[in-house]
């Protein structure tokens, strides 16, 4: 079972080391890609992981190929049985990750993350940014996307910069399930 770290690990605070392109089909990265889909994956309501929520210092971040699916549905009116099925597409890996592009337009969004239990807030990122980055073959690749996607991308390439969503969020709460808390009356 690969461990995913919480908040208090000084490794999620660190900027992490980009990999040489020619380590990236090495077995050791090989091994740490394998790791971070494992961890991902343990995960029902898990949409990406970065490499320092292993314990690994390094500029890779995963992200779930079930957020493709057109029937996943994340927080309010989610339903155990988009969370917890097996995803069509296969998980996105993206290796020395720079964004090259995000949209002016912003938007607040509930965010949570795997290493910052059971916490939950409100984060405005752009609705659309575009990544540059190698896959696990060593191909550098460019993927833009808008939304959830977008947001991914945001706070993931936060993580490999050592920040994490809380330094950012607002109105944050704690939940053990992923309906956004009722507003007050």
């Amino acid at each position: 079972m690969v461990e995913i770290i919480q908040s208090e690990n000084p490794v999620l605070r660190k900027i992490a080391k980009e990999v040489p392109v020619a380590n990236i089909t090495k077995p050791k990265i090989q091994k740490i890609l394998n790791d971070m889909k494992v961890a991902l994956n343990s995960q029902n309501d898990g949409v990406a992981i970065a490499a320092p929520q292993i314990g690994v210092s390094l500029r890779i971040f995963v992200v779930s190929g079930r957020i493709f699916d057109e029937d996943f549905i994340r927080g309010k009116g989610s339903t155990e049985k988009n969370l917890y099925k097996k995803p069509r597409e296969k998980d996105l890996v993206f290796i020395n990750p720079v964004l090259s592009k995000i949209s002016k337009d912003r938007k607040l969004m509930s965010e949570g993350c795997l290493s910052v239990r059971p916490i939950y807030g409100k984060v405005r990122r752009a609705t659309r940014a575009t990544v540059e980055a190698y896959d696990e073959n060593g191909k550098k690749f460019t993927k833009s996307g808008s939304g959830l996607l977008a947001h991914i991308f945001q706070h993931e390439t936060d993580h490999l910069d050592g920040i994490l969503f809380t330094d950012k969020a607002k109105d944050m709460y704690e939940s053990f399930d992923l309906e956004e808390p009722k507003e007050k009356q």
